[in-house]
């Protein structure tokens, strides 16, 4: 089977996330002469670098956008398109539910490549590629749910998965002769060894973890802090900041009425010097230590425990006594002296 000639060369838009997969599916179809520019959408979920650039403990981890950095190597245009907004419907109502933490793969896989078509057809271009793998993510990639993201994001048989396309029904680039079915591969499974195989025989190196993928809501402790969040406002509803928050610091629940931020390190302390005029805070004044944003209404009680326990995280932790400072939302500042708050006293619960 023959591909296009060069003069009728068609036009592909690739989901590209980052990760290994969506790198070499992309790269499948530029061997093949086809046209090929990268989409990646950006849900606020996934925000590569950000606390490798804060922490100390990450700095020597790559500070870089993997989906801009594999649309470099692949020589292509990417499309970052913001979709925060609309991606919240996914994120709180999930027709297919969750996954082992909070994370909706199976319908946003399905959004995703929903919003994929309408920009294909918006752009004039042919047919969507996905990194997609038989059998490799068992929420989104098991070979039953592999038609289902067909047919309720309306992609049908214009949606090309170059890794595993031998394993599946030939799609219309296929049958059309767009592209060369022999030339595609028949990967399956969890065994990224093939992929990794073909990484080194196109010449990537310094690629994203094989396993690929940046979202924050496979994690276990970022989710949770996420329910805990919307437990705590009695409705699920998030804003970026939100998002943005959920990744930094100790996040510390003595009561449910309030939550304390407190930073880890000195880089978490500047980050966190930016959402002053949106919080409450504590700052320690006698000795080194965290800045604590404070997510909730105290009480004056409240105020004193909550200072003790930021006391705790600081360099006056044996101290008698730590100076603090608090300010209110509105402002209002008050400085008193407190006993820190002994470990033994910080309770397991608390931490979220």
């Amino acid at each position: 089977m023959s591909t296009q000639p060069n003069s009728e060369k068609k036009r592909a838009v690739a989901l590209i996330s980052g990760g290994l997969d969506s790198l070499l599916a992309a790269k499948v179809m530029l061997e093949q002469g086809i046209h090929v520019e990268g989409i990646n959408f950006y849900t606020g979920f996934c925000v590569e670098g950000h606390t490798h650039a804060i922490r100390k403990k990450d700095k020597a981890k790559p500070k870089r956008n993997n989906a801009l950095w594999s649309a470099e190597q692949l020589g292509i245009k990417l499309h970052i398109i913001d979709i925060i907004e609309e991606y919240k419907d996914v994120l709180i109502n999930p027709k297919h539910g969750y996954g082992a933490n909070m994370n909706p793969c199976l319908d946003c896989k399905i959004f995703m490549i929903s919003k994929a078509k309408q920009w294909m057809e918006e752009n004039g271009f042919d047919f969507i590629i996905t990194g997609e793998v038989i059998g490799q993510r068992p929420m989104s990639q098991r070979k039953d749910l592999l038609p289902i993201v067909v047919q309720e994001s309306g992609a049908d048989d214009l949606l090309v998965r170059p890794l595993c396309a031998k394993n599946l029904e030939a799609t219309l680039p296929e049958r059309e002769g767009w592209i060369d079915r022999d030339k595609m591969k028949g990967f399956s499974g969890r065994n990224r060894k093939p992929q990794m195989a073909l990484a080194k025989e196109y010449g990537f190196e310094d690629y994203a973890t094989p396993a690929g993928g940046c979202c924050f809501l496979t994690d276990k402790s970022y989710s949770d802090k996420l329910v805990d969040l919307w437990k705590a406002r009695n409705k699920k509803e998030y804003e970026l900041d939100d998002i943005m928050l959920l990744k930094v610091g100790r996040h510390i629940r003595p009561a449910p009425h309030f939550k304390l931020i407190v930073s880890r390190e000195d880089g978490e302390n500047k980050f966190l010097q930016g959402y002053k005029k949106n919080f409450a805070f504590i700052e320690i004044k006698s000795h080194n230590g965290p800045l604590t944003l404070i997510d909730g209404e105290l009480s004056d009680d409240d105020l004193k425990l909550a200072s003790r326990i930021a006391a705790r995280f600081s360099q006056g932790r044996d101290a008698d006594v730590v100076t603090v400072k608090t300010t209110t939302k509105e402002g209002r500042e008050q400085q008193f002296d407190i006993p820190p708050m002994p470990t033994s006293e910080v309770k397991q619960e608390w931490y979220i």
